[in-house]
């Protein structure tokens, strides 16, 4: 063995697409080596030709070496390109240009209850020229176990890729960094552990919404005050990231551009503003063209443009990690995607053709691409699940020339398989709400999960079935004002008290008909 290690950009707190902490990391050495993974059965990776297939602390250590072979709300939500890009924390109403993206970000009014959290600046000896507009300021939630933003407009059973973004920056002078949860609706998502207070954690999640809207909640758990400097949104194509359902989402891990050794690649030349970040071996070379090439899942041309490869046709890419717990998964499952391109036009007699394998089985047998043809490797039916991983592409007994490979995708998978509660009942509470300002803990949805539902409501909870308001005590709440329509819209309600406030008018007709409601 001659392993020839490879690693990601050391600049890692310049680049503040990226960042580490919680359930997300980059790490800014890739260490020389690792282990890997062995599959179960049915679980087959499918590979992929261009433009043919469709539809997509640190947890764990990716390690990347090349190996000599042993054989053979209340504005408008989202922009033209479906984006929703918000600062968290920006004051005032003005939105501005990101520099390096051109996206425009807006301030997080109207995202979030008026009412919710503070607004602050991180700390001078934290705020650097290179540091992205979005990261200058958080808004903090010290109150309440749960604080979310709503974000709207969106189209009900599509894909979207949610990003959050944290750098505490001692905003709060405390020097003590937080560690809180994140939620994708009623779906766990990661925990946010800042632990570094100069760099950024990100977050980021591949899932279906259900809805029109979509909510983002950071979760106090007890051990600091949650915040968040940027929420993103963008919407991704049906036919992309096939693993991703109503019952089932992706959260990043690692995002590589393979060959350049500096540098992240997102919007404008991803469309849908994915963030590769580059990452280039010490050893074993790089190898690019200018040539126009195809596209696959719409990764960008530039990534799909280099490539690394083995110095000698003996060696293999070896590609390895060893996950870590997750808070809410002991052995979190992982799904890969593989991307390759070739990049060369080989002589006559000379041919690429290369395996890709997982712990020693063969997943993809005999990958040769025609020049400036791509494609990919990945597994669609189920995530891998093993106490260690190891990729290695590898060429056959016929190929005179090494392997290659452009870019990689590392996700480890996410239960979104909570039932939200009945999208009537969340409209009509929801409602209610604004039109008396309430202010009690009524953030997220109303009843799930169970530990968080809303104060002074009760809600039933059958299997497989939308939980339902049941029961809604208003009373001594300060309502002033008519009885609002928005009480009958609670078809299950059973008990509805609205007794010691200043209402005005009478019982509505519909209200009094509520087919389930026995006190009122």
């Amino acid at each position: 063995m001659n392993p020839l290690s490879g690693r990601v950009p050391e600049a890692i707190s310049e680049s503040p697409e990226m960042g580490r902490g919680g359930g997300v990391s980059t790490p800014k050495h890739l260490k020389r080596k690792g282990q890997w993974i062995k599959p179960c059965s049915n679980k087959a990776l499918t590979t992929a030709r261009a433009m043919e297939q469709s539809t997509a602390g640190s947890p764990w250590l990716l390690l990347l070496f090349l190996a000599v072979a042993a054989t053979g709300g209340a504005r408008a939500q989202t922009d033209s390109k479906g984006f929703i890009s918000i600062d968290c924390g920006l004051p005032g109403k003005a939105s501005y240009e990101d520099a390096t993206t051109t996206l425009s970000y807006v301030p997080d009014a109207g995202f979030t209850d008026d009412a919710a959290g503070t607004n602050m600046n991180i700390s001078a000896e934290h705020m650097t020229s290179q540091l992205s507009r979005r990261y200058h300021d958080v808004r903090s939630f010290p109150d309440g176990v749960r604080n979310c933003y709503t974000l709207r407009s969106l189209v009900s059973g599509r894909k979207y890729l949610l990003r959050a973004a944290f750098l505490y920056g001692d905003y709060d002078g405390l020097g003590r960094p937080p560690v809180f949860d994140l939620h994708a609706g009623v779906n766990y998502w990661m925990t946010v552990n800042a632990s570094d207070p100069g760099e950024e954690v990100i977050a980021e999640a591949l899932v279906v919404v259900p809805d029109d809207f979509v909510q983002v909640c950071l979760v106090n758990t007890g051990t600091g005050t949650p915040f968040v400097s940027a929420l993103e949104l963008r919407p991704l194509k049906m036919r992309y990231y096939p693993q991703v359902n109503l019952t089932q989402g992706l959260v990043l891990a690692h995002r590589l551009n393979l060959g350049p050794e500096t540098g992240i690649v997102r919007y404008p030349d991803d469309p849908n503003d994915r963030v590769w970040t580059a990452s280039a071996l010490k050893e074993g070379r790089e190898i690019s063209t200018t040539e126009t090439m195809q596209f696959n899942y719409e990764v960008p041309m530039v990534v799909m443009q280099t490539a690394v490869t083995p110095s000698n046709a003996s060696e293999n890419i070896d590609l390895s990690w060893e996950p870590v717990p997750q808070p809410r998964d002991p052995s979190p499952g992982y799904f890969i995607i593989t991307h390759f391109s070739e990049l060369q036009i080989l002589p006559t007699n000379a041919l690429r053709e290369f395996y890709v394998s997982i712990n020693g089985d063969k997943v993809a047998s005999y990958i040769r691409l025609p020049y400036l043809g791509v494609n990919m490797v990945y597994n669609q039916d189920a995530p891998y699940r093993d106490s260690h991983y190891n990729i290695s592409i590898g060429v056959t007994a016929n190929s005179t020339l090494p392997p290659v490979l452009s870019a990689i995708e590392l996700f480890f998978s996410m239960s979104t398989t909570n039932l939200a509660t009945d999208s009537q009942d969340v409209s009509a509470v929801t409602a209610i709400k604004a039109r008396y300002h309430v202010q009690r803990n009524w953030m997220g949805d109303p009843c799930v999960p169970k530990t968080m539902a809303w104060e002074r409501l009760t809600c039933s909870y059958t299997m497989a079935s939308h939980p339902r308001i049941t029961s809604l005590n208003m009373s001594f709440s300060g309502l002033n004002g008519d009885i609002s329509p928005s009480f009958a819209n609670l078809k299950a309600l059973q008990y509805l008290d609205l007794s010691n406030n200043n209402l005005t008018g009478t019982i509505l007709d519909t209200l009094s008909q509520l087919p389930l409601l026995t006190l009122l």
